[in-house]
């Protein structure tokens, strides 16, 4: 018995002795071999690939778009199994210290850098990794560590590190077939990621070689598929096509290698039309195929396009905009489709613009074509915004201008024409006939090719003037309110087309909506009565038809159109203050379109011999470009020193000189205005007045404008303005004109601001950017995540950009639950933030905003109004 006892004894001493971490012999490293592998590296391993899955299963994937090579890591994923990571991170950490002379040690330190790049913690991901590329002896390891901190370089668009790490590994010897594959597909990524398709095909064309499993195999065979699709090449695209089936892929995936495989085999190719048309008609019928309807209807449509059927293609597309389920980004496709057939084809850009809002509205900001439509959106909301106000005012002084009794008389005629336009369309839903978007915009008239200007007549001067008699509008979704139709499509576009014939059957099921018709007095109380209000309203007319010429020149490429309302600008208001402008700009529309152009030059030097616009058609050589800023800009700082030490006469001739050579620049308002400045000193005070009045009719510029009309009111006796102060701050500085202004008027600025101190407000950091910084700081995002995660890990801060204009965009940290904790963040982000491409001056423009007055800083554009009341206010 006692030799018993002292044998557990001894096999006691023994197993605690195996349990070091430090004894290197045999069976302290099989015992630490073991219980770290099947212990806290497995259970580690375990949690981040059931993450990786949840990676996957949450993606959507978009077929209309070659499907990325990686599944993206989505940040709300990874909020959402933070603790799955924290505990993967944990038992990792264990098997490094509990077992240190075990073999899994550097498998452990490789999932604890994969598990900070899934957090997007990339300085310590690249550090972990190339720890494991310096240290590690396992060449299995090492070179996972390098193709996983190659796929870090290229994650942060850091593609120089890229290239290096892509030449070390090609240098590198007894890469197993499974780190190849992996390998082939960061190279695959890398080339995505850069946009070049030929190094895609290459590096995938390897990878699927080396690829086991099915699954996966079948979707790198579906994005070979796409790329050659894409490229032309369609034998080899149906080939990975039908490659694609096998493997048991997903049905949806198995639905488009079918789909597209055909496309390229057959329905490109084939003449024979019907039988092309029933292929899409069977698939559609199929009851598999519930949940992809919209993607049928939407290729058929392309189809049909593609034959020059653009009422036949509109329809299918307004069918597939209608039917239920299937993948959300579909529906974002083809109102895209849509906005481009009514923009490009039928140049409705007021329907364009409602498609467009419905697109949006399918997509997130991180998709491919969010950007590009958002770009057009912009453009197309203010076409929209001045058609609308050109039509809605137009209407009502019209019926200004009518009795009271011809008003109501109106007024109950409509209301009885919308009450049998209700009971036709209750009466429609009964037919068997496929609806479609619209008779008109918004269920009711005003399009842009047979819209009336009439108010009771049109239905952007009813919305405009508050009439809610579709109060349903505002309690359901956009992409499902204006679209809907009173009538049928095959109404709208002259059809009288059937299902039957269109091999396509669908049921109408939109339910009737709770309408509410507007009372006579709602109508008649939208109509002007004063005379005030009609010329606020024919003043606001008046920069509309001036707007809208210059968005469909400029922006939308229809010179005629622009023609059209320039001209209506002069007939209306031939004494319009943008008359200069308006025929510059008709020099330039009319010189475009072929026609006669020299008339408006000689009307600009006839009516206005001494405007800037004169003088950039006399010297059109000089009228702009960066030689002519960078000159305008030091010869305005010149000719402001000149005026400063009271050398009016010489500061005049300087730019007058400039203005001359340099008619049109970024300069040209602080030259007027600074030769304003002179005339107060050299022509008396009434030549000083007109001029400022005229300046501040034509000035473009919100601030200058504000200045001129502080000197004007200082003139007139309103209020006194001290005299500019002699000091200039910054010789390199152009905007000096409006700096000095602003501290010699201090009083008169501080009357004028809107922003309001809040410190207890919720507030926001903001960083101010123009494109050419944006393009420089192209790891910005990326890298204020990790100084987010590392200095403010518990703050929930957001980051998101917002352009308020051509020049500036905003990088938006938020929320801050007060000044305090948001001018901390500041004082932090001056002294710790580092990112490539954004210097310490660029750093110390940044300042923090409350809520309440970044709504105003958002709607008035005006960055540097907001500044000076910054630096009062948070001093």
């Amino acid at each position: 018995m006692l030799k018993y006892r002292n044998l557990v004894f001894y096999l006691a001493i023994y197993a605690l002795a195996s349990c070091s971490s430090e004894r290197n012999t045999f069976t302290n490293r099989m015992y630490h071999n073991t219980t770290a592998r099947y212990n806290a590296y497995y259970l580690a391993l375990e949690k981040v690939e059931e993450v990786e899955n949840t990676i996957r299963s949450s993606h959507e994937e978009d077929y209309a778009e070659v499907l990325p090579v990686f599944y993206p890591i989505d940040s709300a994923v990874i909020d959402q199994n933070e603790e799955l990571l924290k505990d993967a991170y944990s038992m990792a950490s264990k098997a490094i210290d509990w077992h240190k002379i075990s073999k899994w040690v550097d498998d452990s330190y490789f999932l604890i850098g994969k598990i900070q790049h899934m957090r997007a913690d990339f300085d310590d991901a690249i550090n972990t990794f190339k720890f494991l590329n310096v240290n590690s002896k396992d060449d299995h390891v090492r070179h996972l560590a390098l193709t996983q901190l190659l796929r870090a370089f290229i994650d942060l668009r850091k593609f120089d590190d890229a290239a290096f790490v892509i030449d070390y590994l090609s240098k590198e010897n007894g890469i197993s077939k499974e780190n190849k594959q992996y390998l082939y597909l960061t190279l695959a990524y890398y080339y995505e990621v850069r946009g070049e398709r030929d190094g895609i095909l290459s590096a995938l064309d390897k990878a699927v070689d080396l690829t086991t499993d099915p699954k996966e195999k079948s979707r790198i065979n579906f994005i070979l598929g796409q790329l050659y699709q894409r490229a032309g090449f369609d034998a080899f695209a149906y080939d990975y096509y039908q490659k694609a089936l096998k493997g048991n892929p997903p049905y949806e995936r198995a639905f488009f290698s079918q789909l597209y495989s055909q496309q390229v085999a057959e329905l490109e190719k084939s003449k024979d039309f019907k039988n092309v048309r029933k292929y899409y008609d069977d698939l559609y019928q199929d009851s598999k195929n519930s949940e992809l309807r919209s993607v049928i209807l939407y290729e058929k449509a392309q189809f049909e396009l593609k034959q020059q059927n653009r009422d036949e293609g509109i329809r299918l597309l307004t069918l597939a905009a209608k039917e239920d389920g299937g993948n959300i980004k579909q529906k974002g496709y083809i109102y895209n489709r849509l906005s481009e057939l009514y923009f490009e084809d039928i140049k409705d850009f007021r329907s364009a613009k409602f498609y467009l809002d419905s697109a949006m509205g399918n997509f997130k900001e991180t998709d491919r074509a969010y950007q590009t439509i958002s770009r057009r959106k912009k453009v197309l909301d203010e076409y929209v915004v001045h058609y609308d106000l050109i039509q809605y005012n137009d209407s009502l002084i019209r019926l200004s201008g009518l009795t009271a009794e011809e008003q109501e008389l109106i007024a109950e005629n409509f209301i009885k024409g919308e009450e049998q336009r209700l009971i036709n369309e209750a009466a429609q839903k009964n037919k068997q006939k496929s609806t479609g978007i619209f008779d008109n915009l918004l269920a009711f008239g005003g399009s842009k090719g047979s819209g009336s200007t009439f108010y009771f007549d049109n239905s952007t001067a009813m919305q405009q003037g508050s009439l809610e008699f579709y109060r349903v509008w505002g309690t359901r979704p956009l992409e499902d309110n204006w679209r809907r139709s009173s009538k049928g499509f095959q109404q709208a576009i002259g059809q009288t087309l059937e299902e039957e014939e269109a091999g396509i059957i669908i049921e109408d099921v939109t339910t009737q909506p709770d309408i509410t018709l507007p009372s006579k007095e709602e109508l008649l109380k939208n109509i002007p009565r004063d005379k005030s209000t009609i010329q606020q309203m024919k003043m606001e007319m008046e920069e509309s038809y001036f707007q809208l010429g210059k968005v469909l020149f400029f922006d939308l490429k229809e010179a005629e159109s622009a023609m059209g309302y320039l001209h209506s600008l002069l007939e209306q208001f031939p004494n319009s203050n943008r008359k200069p402008e308006v025929y510059y700009t008709l020099y330039l529309v009319a010189q475009e379109a072929g026609k006669p152009f020299e008339k408006y030059k000689a009307s600009l030097n006839r009516e206005f011999p001494d405007s800037q616009y004169t003088r950039s058609l006399n010297n059109p050589s000089q009228s702009s470009g960066a030689q002519g800023n960078r000159v305008s800009g030091d010869r305005y700082k010149e000719a402001y020193e000149l005026f400063m030490t009271k050398n009016y006469l010489s500061s005049r001739s300087l730019i007058n000189q400039t203005l001359k050579e340099y008619p049109l620049t970024k300069n040209t308002d602080k030259l007027l205005l600074l030769d304003i400045m002179n005339a107060n000193h050299l022509d008396g005070k009434v030549v000083y007045k007109q001029k400022l009045e005229t300046y501040i009719n034509n000035v473009n510029d919100a601030q200058l404008e504000k200045l001129a009309k502080n000197m004007l009111s200082a003139l007139t006796g309103d209020i006194t303005m001290p005299p500019p102060i002699s000091r200039i701050d910054s010789v390199g500085d152009s905007n000096l004109l409006v700096k000095d202004t602003i501290n010699a008027a201090p009083e008169i600025i501080k009357e004028q601001l809107i922003y309001k101190e809040n410190m207890g407000q919720t507030h926001i950091f903001i960083l101010a950017l123009n494109p050419q910084q944006v393009q420089e700081t192209t790891n910005l995002t990326a890298d204020l995540e990790s100084f987010h995660n590392s200095g403010f890990s518990n703050a929930r801060l957001r980051t998101g950009t917002i352009s308020i204009n051509k020049d500036n965009t905003l990088v938006i940290i938020s929320p801050f639950s007060n000044a305090e904790k948001a001018l901390d963040y500041r004082k932090k982000f001056l002294t710790e933030f580092n990112t490539e491409g954004l210097n310490a001056g660029q750093k110390s423009g940044s300042f923090v905003i409350s809520i309440e007055n970044f709504q105003q800083l958002n709607k008035r554009k005006d960055l540097e109004e907001y500044k000076d009341f910054y630096k009062e206010a948070y001093k």
